[in-house]
């Protein structure tokens, strides 16, 4: 289990439209020792964001329905809350040429949950 500095495991909220690919992140993040969350949208992400202080990170689907997609909710979170890491996760192939905020990691999916939790570790820390 990955605990922040008060000996509570770090929170990771997931924002993912599509239930089965969240309920794998979901997995993910519990693998890597963290207390996941979960949002449908950027619009619940924010809600989320704006009610809690205890995220480390956000992992968010570029392409999703709502006032945003996964790009500007990156750049919103790193502009409203530069503390919270950021991974952006695409279906698109062009990962590279992505704008996405300063300190941010980005994969493609089918995501690699080895590569993707050793990323997380990195980011934020492991027990």
């Amino acid at each position: 289990m990955v605990l922040d500095h008060s000996g509570i495991p770090a929170v990771v909220l997931i924002v993912e439209d599509e239930m089965l690919l969240r309920m794998r992140a979901v997995e993910m993040v519990e693998d890597a020792g963290y207390t996941p969350l979960e949002a449908m949208d950027a619009d619940e992400a924010v809600a989320i964001l704006e009610s809690r202080s205890d995220i480390a990170l956000v992992c968010t689907d570029i392409q999703m329905p709502g006032s945003m997609d996964g790009l500007e909710l990156a750049h919103a979170v790193h502009g409203r809350w530069p503390s919270i890491k950021i991974i952006v996760v695409s279906g698109q192939s062009n990962l590279p040429s992505l704008d996405i905020p300063a300190c941010s990691r980005s994969f493609a999916k089918p995501l690699d949950a080895g590569e993707v939790i050793a990323e997380m570790h990195g980011m934020i820390g492991r027990a």
